[in-house]
């Protein structure tokens, strides 16, 4: 009943406080994974895609990309291979710079 109101709350205080507050993030591994997430979204919106566009190309759901560039949910690795895919980046240089971004971030 109250499923997806509250995950979409969730999602827009976790998005605010990311930005109104620098709040340490115990785990580095949240840290890198928050990163790639904005990574993503980056990286699709200079390609001018869609979340519908990204969606249909990856084929995956709308809403399951949604969630990953939300935090919502971790992609599994097939998801971020079927994403980087259609951006045209490599994987692994999203993760590098996640991780070295992530870094910065807890200095």
């Amino acid at each position: 009943m109250f499923g997806l109101p509250v995950i979409i709350l969730a999602s827009s205080v976790k998005h605010l406080l990311r930005y109104s507050f620098h709040v340490p993030i115990a785990k580095p591994n949240d840290a890198i994974s928050s990163q790639v997430a904005c990574l993503l979204k980056e990286e699709r919106q200079k390609c001018g895609l869609s979340l519908n566009v990204l969606a249909q190309k990856a084929g995956l759901s709308r809403q399951t990309v949604s969630y990953v560039e939300q935090e919502v949910q971790n992609p599994t690795l097939d998801t971020l291979l079927r994403i980087t895919a259609v951006l045209e980046v490599d994987l692994e240089k999203i993760i590098a710079k996640a991780r070295k971004a992530a870094t910065k971030r807890q200095e």
